[in-house]
C-alpha cells in the first residue's frame, strides 16, 4: 500500500447504519483508509463524482451509474415493511394529502424516489414537488405533505401530537408486498481494480462488526439513546425492525423499486445490480 493513496471511505451520518459501524474500527485494518461522515445526498454525490472509493449510499444513487460500481455483498439498510424512519407528515390523510404539494427532504435519492412512486403509481397522483431544508413545521407551513427521514423523521415523530404520520416502508409493503432496500454498501470498479485485495479485507470487517451487532444489539441502542435520546425500549425496537443483509428477497424489492424509477424516467437507463465477490475480484483485475 506504499505507493497507493489512503482508502476513501464513507460513512452515513444516521443511526440506522450503526449495527454495521459498531464494531468496526478502521485503524485495525491493514491498509490506511480515511472516512468522511455526511448524510446520504453528499455520499451519494462524492461517490459519483469519484471523490470516494467505498460509501453506503442511497439505493438511488447506485441505479444512476451502476455500470460504474459494484455492492458489497450482505449489507444493506432494508426493511420488510414499516422502517419507522422514512415518514410523511400531513395534517389530511395521506393518499388524500398527496394530491396536493409535497414538500421534499434535501438528504436522500432513494426515499425521494419512493414517495414519487408511491403518490403517482399506487395512488395516482399528480403532486407539485418542491424541496427543503428537513424542518417538519416549515416544510407543512409551505405543502401538504412532507417527507423526512433518518434522525430528523424519528425526532419529529417524537415531539409530534397534530400531524398523521405515514411511513414509506410500511405503504411500500402494503402495495407491492416486497421489502425496501433504502442503502448499499458501494465500491467504485475503479477502486476494486485498485485495492482489489483490501475489498475483501473491508467486507469482511464489516461483516464481523454486523455479525456482533446482529448476536447483541443493546450496546448499539445503549449508544444511539446517549447520542439521540429517547427511551432504550425505542432503539432495540427500531434496531430489530431493520434488516442489514442483501439476501435474494432484498434484491427482489430493490429491482422492483430500480424497475419503477425507471419507468418513471428518472433513470437515464435501467440499472443492473452486481455485487463484489472473490471471482469479481479476479474479473476486475483481468
Amino acid at each position: 500500500m506504499s505507493d497507493r493513496e489512503p482508502m476513501r471511505l464513507g460513512r452515513i451520518l444516521y443511526t440506522n447504519v450503526w449495527p454495521v459501524y459498531h464494531g468496526f474500527d478502521p485503524s485495525s485494518l491493514s491498509f490506511p483508509s480515511t472516512t468522511q461522515t455526511e448524510v446520504p445526498a453528499v455520499l451519494n454525490r462524492l461517490l459519483l463524482e469519484g471523490k470516494l472509493d467505498m460509501s453506503p449510499v442511497s439505493s438511488f444513487a447506485y441505479a444512476t451509474a451502476s455500470n460504474d460500481f459494484l455492492l458489497l455483498p450482505d449489507l444493506s439498510v432494508s426493511a420488510d415493511g414499516p422502517v419507522q424512519s422514512i415518514l410523511c407528515f400531513s395534517r389530511k390523510p395521506f393518499a388524500e394529502a398527496v394530491h396536493g404539494r409535497i414538500a421534499l427532504t434535501n438528504t436522500s435519492a432513494t426515499s425521494v424516489n419512493l414517495l414519487k412512486i408511491i403518490a403517482e403509481k399506487a395512488y395516482g397522483a399528480k403532486p407539485e414537488y418542491m424541496t427543503c431544508e428537513p424542518n417538519v413545521e416549515d416544510m407543512l407551513d409551505q405543502a401538504d405533505v412532507a417527507l423526512l427521514i433518518g434522525d430528523h423523521a424519528i425526532r419529529a415523530d417524537w415531539t409530534n401530537t397534530e400531524y398523521i404520520v405515514t411511513d414509506l416502508g410500511a405503504e411500500w409493503k402494503n402495495w407491492t408486498g416486497k421489502s425496501m432496500t433504502f442503502a448499499v454498501w458501494t465500491v467504485s470498479v475503479e477502486a476494486a481494480k485498485r485495492y482489489s485485495d483490501e475489498i475483501g479485507e473491508l467486507a469482511a470487517a464489516f461483516a464481523a462488526s454486523k455479525r456482533q451487532s446482529m448476536e447483541d444489539m443493546t450496546p448499539v441502542a445503549i449508544q444511539a439513546q446517549q447520542q439521540v435520546g429517547g427511551e432504550l425500549s425505542y432503539w432495540q425496537g427500531y434496531f430489530a425492525n431493520l434488516n442489514y443483509d442483501l439476501t435474494p428477497e432484498r434484491l427482489e424489492g430493490l429491482n422492483l423499486y430500480f424497475q419503477y424509477v425507471w419507468e418513471m424516467g428518472l433513470l437515464p437507463q435501467q440499472a443492473e445490480i452486481r455485487i463484489w465477490s472473490d471471482n469479481t475480484r479476479i474479473r476486475v483485475n483481468e
